[in-house]
């Protein structure tokens, strides 16, 4: 248990605690956010649903699958990237309580649960994504802070104004770079690193993205079923990439020294313009035939 540190900022959380113990069991605070941010995202996608025209049981019982499906692409996701370690400690690949759990995995078998589903109970597939899909980034803004309390997910030194300084003993020490070593700051006996704080970025990011998926849902009347989805992986796909770079754990491809959330966002933000310029296009043709349907019996 130990503090987290704002200097720019004047601010020091004293004694954040990892875990919280019940009846002698301890439950790690990472999975505590991890199920809040779950659950209030699937309560967010039922009343999204609700607003427009949609049943919310149909996303209730969406999003109960998509939780379980996309906990486990997530964790598998991570440690397939992560094979060089877990190949020599196969027993902790199912102990996720110290985290371990890749976005882009829970992603993945989030959409293709979305999909299946929506078919299956003959709900319009692309309209089912960009409802589910604002439930996903406010669980993405959420969950963030998970990676808070574990003192993970954050990135190279820095001396800017959010910098944040956590103690030395509190994080992983393959994770401490030379560049944190030779910034060390000692205070009160205890070594602190400096750095940057990914995860409040990224969860400062997501909801910028919320309010743009939010306004394009309510706000903008002539769009095409999937506008919002595609919309979802263009913005978080550019601040993935950003975001990313800055990180000093991050899960590489195979034999280069490439982020695998990098390359992965670099070709979700290409694809979702092509998508989109594409969706706006039919849209347009779309309404121009109909247009001229109805001049034509008027005539």
């Amino acid at each position: 248990m130990g503090s987290i540190r704002f200097p720019h900022l004047g601010i020091t959380l004293e004694h954040v605690i990892k875990a919280v113990s019940i009846g002698g069991f301890e439950i790690a605070c990472y999975g505590i956010v991890l199920a809040f941010a779950m659950v209030t995202g699937l309560l967010l996608a039922m009343r999204v649903a609700r607003a427009t025209g949609q049943n919310p049981d149909d996303y209730f019982d969406m999003g109960l699958t998509a939780i379980v499906i996309s906990v486990i692409c997530a964790r598998v996701y991570y440690v397939i990237f992560s094979w060089d370690y877990y190949r020599e400690h196969l027993a902790e690949i199912i102990n996720l309580r110290q985290g371990g759990l890749a976005i882009y995995g829970g992603v993945i078998g989030g959409v293709t649960t979305v999909l299946i589903f929506a078919r299956r109970r003959k709900m319009g597939c692309f309209r089912a994504l960009d409802t589910a899909v604002i439930g996903l980034v406010w669980g993405q803004m959420i969950g963030r802070w998970g990676n808070f309390f574990n003192r993970e997910a954050f990135g190279e030194y820095t001396n800017g104004l959010l910098a944040m300084q956590l103690p030395q003993s509190d994080v992983r020490s393959h994770e401490i770079t030379d560049l944190m070593r030779e910034h060390l700051q000692t205070i009160d006996g205890v070594p602190y690193i400096q750095v940057h704080p990914t995860f409040l970025y990224e969860s400062l990011w997501n909801f910028g993205v919320l309010l743009i998926l939010l306004a394009l849902t309510f706000r903008l009347k002539r769009k095409f079923d999937g506008m919002v989805f595609l919309s979802y992986l263009l913005f978080y796909g550019i601040g993935r990439f950003w975001i990313e770079g800055l990180r000093t754990d991050q899960l590489l491809w195979p034999g280069t020294n490439l982020a695998v959330s990098q390359i992965l966002s670099g070709i979700l933000v290409v694809v979702s313009i092509g998508l989109l310029a594409i969706g706006k296009k039919h849209r347009k043709g779309t309404e121009e035939y109909e247009s001229k349907r109805t001049i034509a019996k008027k005539d």
